[in-house]
């Protein structure tokens, strides 16, 4: 699978995935799929409605939380966490990963506290190019208060 990172025990983030990528997926032990990709994207990306079959029949839950990364909501945010939460370890995919490192970011950010600086840091030593995320943060406190 393109571009695979473990963030953590709970979450791991990778590039757009394919039928064949899901029998291995549930193979490593994983216990769900979180697919944050736009249907249509490209040409040629399956569709969501075909991944979550093949999920099933693999015995793996399935969550279609798709993101454009300029408009992912608090909403966006707190669907990630509950598939996570309730649903973990999650294999989270999306064009790079890097929507989907960025909701982990933003969850974490958002309701753990952590710094978004060091989140951008930790994202690059891994590859990801999360520099948008302290804008995110602030853009989703700013409608938070409104």
């Amino acid at each position: 699978m393109p571009g695979t990172t473990k963030i953590t025990d709970q979450v791991t983030v990778s590039g757009q995935i394919g039928l064949a990528d899901v029998a291995e997926i549930a193979k490593q032990g994983f216990a769900s799929i979180i697919n944050n990709r736009p249907d249509g994207e490209e040409p040629g990306q399956p569709d969501h409605e075909t991944i979550a079959a093949e999920a099933k029949k693999h015995g793996l839950k399935y969550h279609y939380i798709p993101v454009v990364t300029g408009n992912i909501t608090r909403n966006d945010v707190v669907q990630f966490q509950k598939a996570v939460l309730r649903d973990g370890p999650a294999f989270a995919h999306c064009r790079t990963g890097t929507r989907c490192y960025l909701l982990w970011g933003l969850l974490r950010a958002l309701y753990d506290g952590d710094s978004s600086l060091t989140l951008v840091a930790e994202g690059a030593r891994k590859g990801y190019d999360l520099r948008v995320l302290p804008a995110l943060v602030e853009k989703l406190e700013a409608e938070k208060g409104a």
